[in-house]
């Protein structure tokens, strides 16, 4: 099989077809069956060109290097000089008239086909303008630092000029006969038709079709199932935890009267709550950061005070429990309080669905495809605001994962009320400082979510509204509420060996994290000076020492050793307690799988180096 030449997300010169005009392009992927490259041009056209039409940037700049050396004011300059010296020199009167004209008549056919070489090289210089002030960037065969984001596909006009040299030369020096001159119009003419002129041209060619997306998570029918399925096995779960034997013998649990799955006081609760939360998340405490670019360029502004948000929460809960409110009233009503979130983040679903179908193109996400089902799945709309409100940005830390420590403090108060307990059991202690520890590490660490793949890539549907909303909450607690049913005693030796994972695992997980977070915001720091790294063709560098040589993502490492840590105190009497041990080992191989994909199409062959360099994805030495 014929090596390829150029990498997947390399930026190259790509001719446009049925003309000699090159373009910048993006090396989408490579056919090796047909050896086409799939490429795409700045205003969002794809085409598949051959090896041989396109040219990489370096050989630019050497033409243009190399026409330096006969520019247009140098031959003007010699071209005077020769008529100075003629005009002091007086003719011969043996040498012939004819013989001078021809002379003459033939150095000045030179001169216009030097002349005609010249404008038609200068025709061919395209002249992009840019959407925003009077500025004119011309392509001069160096490239282009200008991000994609700052082009609209929409507002993009590619005009061809003459330059000022070009069209001074032409005019000063129109020497040609009448029949050139018309030669030349000629050529004019056909070239002008091939020069697109607008968007409404770049339809006039045979564009190919671009590539089908690939869906995951099993494409249309495969959302399908998990919308369906989601709701019910989260029950299925809860219902397990409460029966004296969870065994999977006993599956599925005894079903309850649908009217004690619904109470119209829960759901109000529930809804004061995330209203509640709304409101300290807009606060006006806590600095202001901007985000990633966006497809126009622009950054959105996110004001972190999700921690001030946890510890107002805390004040209140402190409160109330100082006051004598029976917080285990949440435990009685736990069934209904899932029910309510479920049925909320539906709702919720369905409105996120319908505001897109108004969002312009460009904020639209990029894992969305176009199919009503798959979009609710996975979300159309990337960042849908109220105002200056982000719905996604605020349900992604604020009330399931405050909501999670919630629910471990009413199931602690819940075990000593359920076991005439003077005092919370030791694996309870553990179980809620572990993960009182991870949440608050989260909204310490807020800005790092700005990051991920959640805010970057996928859109605000069903999938992020009910794993925020009644996923993080009612089965990242699910260890707690297993406790307080199915007590278990736990020695200290076993305590400190439990503490000690948990501590390895939080360290992996921190300083992973903390790494790659400033490597992101600053290269160049001088703390990051003995990290290797492998450079790529979009100007970005790979980390390839450290923490991220170790393995391609430490921090999922750091995440399952904590989530094993948590389950341990609940014994091994029980699979139940295991499950999100299970379930996140699952969900972070899957994401690996996303980001590897990801990666390999925007790095290319910088990333396959990588993975040379780094062999393995999470765990050491295993996979």
């Amino acid at each position: 099989m014929p090596s390829r030449k150029f990498a997947d997300g390399e930026v190259v010169r790509g001719r446009w077809p049925g003309s000699s005009l090159y373009y910048e392009v993006e090396i989408l992927s490579y056919d090796s069956r047909s050896q086409l490259y799939t490429v795409k041009y700045k205003d969002g056209t794809e085409l598949e060109l051959k090896e041989n039409d396109i040219k990489p940037l370096t050989s630019f700049k050497q033409r243009k290097s190399g026409s330096t050396s006969s520019s247009p004011s140098r031959r003007r300059g010699s071209r005077g000089s020769r008529g100075s010296r003629s005009r002091s020199r007086s003719r011969s009167p043996g040498r012939p008239l004819k013989s001078s004209r021809r002379s003459a008549s033939a150095s000045h056919q030179a001169d216009i086909k030097e002349t005609r070489r010249e404008i038609l090289e200068v025709k061919l210089t395209p002249l992009v303008l840019k959407p925003y002030g009077n500025s004119v960037n011309i392509y001069n065969g160096e490239p282009e630092h200008i991000e994609r984001n700052d082009l609209p596909r929409k507002n993009i006009q590619e005009k061809f000029i003459l330059s000022q040299e070009g069209s001074y030369l032409s005019t000063q020096y129109s020497l040609r006969p009448r029949r050139q001159e018309v030669k030349v119009k000629e050529v004019d003419s056909r070239e002008e038709k091939l020069v697109p002129k607008g968007p409404a041209s770049l339809r006039t060619f045979k564009v190919s079709p671009p590539q089908k997306k690939e869906l995951e998570f099993g494409g249309v029918p495969g959302v399908f199932l998990i919308v369906l399925g989601l709701p019910v096995f989260l029950f299925l779960l809860l219902l397990m935890c409460k029966q004296k034997d969870p065994s999977l013998l006993n599956f599925p649990p005894h079903l309850p009267a649908l009217n004690d799955l619904w109470e119209t006081r829960v759901c109000g609760v529930y809804l004061l709550w995330f209203f509640v939360q709304a409101l300290f998340s807009l606060l006006p405490i806590g600095k202001v950061v901007e985000g990633t670019p966006l497809v126009d360029g622009r950054r959105l502004k996110y004001r972190l005070n999700g921690f001030y948000a946890f510890i107002l929460t805390s004040v209140i809960i402190a409160a109330a429990v100082f006051w004598g409110a029976e917080l285990s009233w949440v435990y009685n009503h736990f069934l209904q309080f899932a029910v309510s979130a479920t049925v909320f983040s539906v709702v919720l679903s369905i409105y996120l669905y319908a505001r897109s179908m108004k969002a312009p193109g460009d904020e639209l996400s990029p894992a969305s495809c176009g199919n009503a089902v798959y979009d609710f799945f996975i979300g159309r709309e990337l960042n849908p605001r109220i105002g200056t409100f982000d719905l996604k940005y605020f349900c992604e830390l604020r009330p399931g994962l405050i909501g999670w420590v919630v629910i471990n403090v009413v199931m602690l108060l819940a075990e000593m009320r359920v076991q005439n307990r003077a005092a919370p059991s030791l694996a309870m202690i553990l179980v809620n400082s572990f993960q009182l520890l991870y949440v608050v590490d989260a909204l310490w660490n807020e800005e790092a979510l700005l990051t991920t793949m959640d805010i970057i890539h996928d859109g605000f549907g069903f999938m992020l509204a009910f794993g925020d909303l009644v996923w993080v909450p009612f089965i990242y607690s699910l260890q707690a509420f297993y406790l307080v049913t199915h007590p278990h005693e736990l020695s200290w030796p076993v305590a400190s060996l439990t503490v000690a994972l948990k501590l390895c695992g939080y360290v992996i997980f921190r300083c992973s994290n903390s790494q790659k977070n400033a490597f992101r915001k600053n290269p160049a720091d001088p703390k990051l000076a003995h990290l290797k790294t492998i450079h790529t063709s979009t100007g970005k560098n790979l980390l390839v020492s450290g923490w991220w040589g170790f393995v391609r993502h430490p921090n999922y490492l750091g995440d399952l050793v904590m989530a094993l840590a948590w389950s341990l105190p609940c014994g091994f009497s029980h699979i139940l307690p295991y499950f999100y041990v299970i379930y996140f080992t699952v969900l972070l191989v899957h994401r690996e799988a996303r980001d590897e994909q990801h990666c390999r199409r925007k790095y290319g062959l910088a990333w396959e180096t990588y993975c040379q360099r780094v062999p393995y994805r999470i765990f050491p030495y295993l996979y």
